[in-house]
């Protein structure tokens, strides 16, 4: 999210973004090709309602409705001269209606709403409190249905965000406990081969052994020489008189 703030701006990227949309009209192909592939559009795009110009509170039917007259203005075969740009822009708008079809992913999009609201309110007290602290009037951008609007949408944004990098963060740990996982298995299985290898061989020599074995106690006790670990009795020490 850091990456789209410093290269776009939320402040100026809302205001060209409303000064090209017009409320309940539908953009040229061009327009929402553009909109769907616009700067920082993997952040912003994180949000359904948003990629289909809908009210989050919009029923699944009328969504689906808009998802068809978008499709229509961006498909790939409509764009010809910008084939390649549409098919990037068209698999946008299909999973962001495939996400409002998802009983448990539109809730959690409809949930994103109600915390950006309750972290807007905080930020809000928070201007109220410094300005009242400063002396000042305590009016604020967002006491306006237009100000509110567009922090809103910026809060809005930051959430899905926020939201989009946790859950990458727990994917990358589960990929890495898998990884790690497979590799212990590879080492276990390893080991276990290396061990049944062992014991194999270790059978399969085990007459070769106790050939070489006998022959070495035979050829030791032809020559009168103790086999090693052999018990050697203490030699008999003569009694002496103690007179």
């Amino acid at each position: 999210m850091a990456g789209f703030s410093e290269n776009v701006g939320f402040e100026s990227f809302y205001t060209d973004l409303k000064n090209t949309e017009k409320k309940d009209a539908v953009l040229t192909s061009k327009q929402q090709i553009d909109r769907l592939l616009r700067p920082g559009h993997t952040y912003l795009n994180l949000n359904p309602f948003e990629v289909l110009q809908i009210e989050p509170e919009t029923d699944v039917e009328t969504a689906k409705k808009k998802f068809k007259r978008l499709s229509l203005l961006i498909h790939p075969d409509k764009n010809q001269d910008d084939r390649d740009r549409a098919d990037k822009a068209f698999d946008i708008v299909k999973k962001a209606v495939a996400t409002i079809e998802d009983p448990d992913q539109l809730s959690q999009c409809r949930d994103v709403y109600v915390e950006a609201k309750a972290r807007l309110n905080i930020i809000m007290s928070e201007k109220r409190r410094k300005l009242k602290k400063d002396g000042k009037d305590p009016v604020i951008d967002e006491d306006t249905e237009a100000g509110y609007s567009k922090a809103l949408w910026v809060v809005v944004t930051k959430v899905f965000a926020d939201r989009e990098k946790k859950r990458k963060a727990l994917e990358d740990r589960a990929n890495e406990e898998k990884r790690r996982n497979a590799e212990e298995a590879v080492a276990a299985a390893e080991k276990k081969r290396l061990e049944q290898e062992y014991a194999k061989n270790y059978e399969e020599t085990r007459d070769d052994r106790v050939g070489s074995w006998k022959k070495f106690k035979t050829k030791n006790e032809k020559k009168g020489r103790p086999m090693p670990g052999a018990f050697k009795p203490p030699k008999p020490k003569l009694e002496t008189s103690g007179k």
